[in-house]
């Protein structure tokens, strides 16, 4: 699985201990909320590797010197509510001028479809590099419906960075979006009864936010 087309598994060594961490059921909200927020910030350093890069010149105390700069790139942060906001701090800390758009949705707990209740973003999203953002891709329904959301108000550069993916998620996107690639720091073993990723974490909104 982590090798198949527009998934890459972020395995750095920093990212995988911190992951860990996150897991711990004895992790309180405190500690849970950095760890969300490093790990944002570490997979987002991951996801825009490809990034352009243009020539400027610059002088330095010394001399002039000839570097480099992101070539005119405008990203937007999408945070799917509510367990998304987590992630958002991490990433603005790498960019800080990107800016922050929101979708909320929430699962149906009878149909397990997602129920979109609100949405904002920057007007000029159809010219921005989006980053959608929620720690966890479970069935996929949600970040699909996200996906479609943004292409249907003009976003094309679309990525999906989440911190833990079950294959069902994987495999939705993958049906309707192949040409989102997807972040994540582990692929894990299923989805259960109730569409919650085993081994997981639990409810990631529930643990950032100390909520039942």
């Amino acid at each position: 699985m982590p090798g198949i087309p527009n998934v890459v598994v972020v395995e750095h060594p920093l990212v995988q201990h911190k992951l860990s961490k996150l897991r711990d059921e004895r992790t309180g909200p405190k500690e849970f909320r950095e760890l969300v927020k490093e790990l944002a910030m570490l997979e987002a350093y991951e996801a825009t590797r490809d990034f352009e890069l243009e020539e400027v010149t610059v002088r330095t105390p010394v001399a002039e010197a000839s570097t480099k700069v992101l070539a005119g790139k405008k990203v937007a942060v999408v945070p799917v509510l509510r367990a998304g906001l987590g992630m958002v701090d991490g990433i603005l800390e790498l960019i800080p001028a990107a800016k922050v758009g929101h979708i909320g949705l929430y699962r149906d707990p009878e149909t397990l479809k997602p129920v979109e209740y609100y949405s904002k973003l920057p007007e000029d999203i159809a010219e921005r590099e989006v980053l959608i953002v929620d720690p966890m891709l479970a069935t996929g329904g949600s970040a699909v419906a996200a996906i479609d959301f943004l292409r249907s108000v003009g976003a094309r550069k679309i990525r999906l960075l989440v911190l833990i993916a079950a294959p069902e998620g994987i495999d939705a996107i993958a049906r309707c979006c192949e040409d989102v690639p997807i972040f994540t720091c582990a692929i894990d073993d299923r989805l259960n009864e109730h569409a919650y990723i085993v081994p997981g974490l639990g409810d990631a909104g529930d643990r950032l936010f100390g909520t039942e």
